[in-house]
């Protein structure tokens, strides 16, 4: 029962961090530039992936060639393709948005989580360690989705577990990079951030899953994406490391 108060606690963040946008106007405006920025990218490489999907499918299944049903089954491994392409735009949006939008972000999760004393870098300096964190990020969001994908096309499991499986995933590692600047204002590595969120995963796994189910709706994740910044700041601020 604690554990579900926590989960709904979470959901309740993402609403909140909506609610502080939606009051500091001139705040969302500026965090949409980054989103939009982000947003185009993975528009114009899902319409390619889209647009090849097909020759991608016969390019990977040469063993298919002989078999009658051959057209079927690229087709089935086109479509594959392309969500597993839509999933994985999901999974690293906020990663790339959030690299793009370092000043922004960094500026407005400040104006949320405001701290008597926080150790402030320029952003062209906490740049190269935000890369290099993203990306071991994403490698732990590979490690747990690549095995959840192929049991997507196992009957029954695949489109009942492995759906929910891969929300919680996907959710749990969209609270990682969102709260980053946040506890990096707190001084905390990228160790003692995981730590901090394992600790309190019914609340990390609720913030995620809401930004994560939102995030899979064309183009709300764009006006989304200020809201999860706010959200992820007074979720720290609250309860994962609340300021003195």
């Amino acid at each position: 029962m604690r554990s579900v108060r926590e989960f709904t606690s979470g959901v309740g963040f993402f609403f909140q961090g909506l609610g502080w946008v939606a009051r500091n106007g001139r705040w969302w405006l500026f965090g949409l530039i980054p989103a939009l920025i982000a947003f185009s990218v993975y528009v114009a490489a899902l319409i390619f992936l889209g647009n090849n999907a097909t020759e991608v499918a016969t390019f990977l299944t040469p063993f298919a060639d002989s078999w009658s049903w051959r057209e079927l089954f690229r087709t089935v491994v086109g479509i594959a393709l392309f969500l597993g392409g839509l999933a994985l735009a999901v999974l690293t949006f906020t990663a790339l948005t959030l690299t793009i939008g370092e000043p922004f972000y960094e500026r407005l999760s400040a104006a949320v989580d405001v701290l008597e004393s926080a150790e402030e870098q320029p952003w062209w300096r906490t740049l190269p360690r935000s890369i290099r964190d993203s990306l071991v990020t994403l490698f732990y969001v590979l490690l747990f989705t690549v095995p959840l994908f192929f049991l997507g096309f196992l009957p029954v499991v695949g489109q009942t577990v492995v759906p929910v499986l891969g929300a919680l995933v996907s959710g749990f590692f969209l609270t990682v990079e969102l709260t980053t600047l946040a506890l990096e204002r707190r001084g905390m590595a990228r160790k003692a951030r995981f730590a901090l969120l394992r600790a309190n995963k019914a609340s990390a796994l609720g913030f995620g899953v809401a930004v994560f189910l939102l995030f899979l709706v064309p183009f709300v994740a764009v006006i989304a994406m200020p809201a999860a910044v706010a959200g992820a700041a007074l979720l720290v601020r609250t309860r994962l490391a609340p300021a003195p």
